[in-house]
């Protein structure tokens, strides 16, 4: 089914990456996507404004979903 993110070492962007993906082939659009995402992404991280949930979750969808990058992120501390 779709690629393995195994290699995401912080358990949010994996968590985020896996959830869009998985939201996209199951026939959602891209915003409902993304934000069920972002909304993912800030319960993981309640201290997150949502503009910067907003730039991480996007930044990781392009980074691993729209490149087909496996290399780490910037982002959030969390492990």
């Amino acid at each position: 089914m779709g690629n393995d993110f195994s290699h995401i070492t912080r358990r949010c962007e994996r968590a985020v990456v896996t959830a869009y993906r998985e939201l996209r082939e199951t026939g959602n659009d891209d915003l409902s996507s993304f934000r069920a995402c972002t909304a993912l992404y800030r319960i993981h991280h309640p201290e997150s404004s949502v503009n910067e949930a907003r730039r991480l979750v996007s930044e990781w969808i392009d980074h691993h979903l729209v490149r087909g990058e496996t290399t780490p992120t910037d982002g959030c501390e969390c492990p």
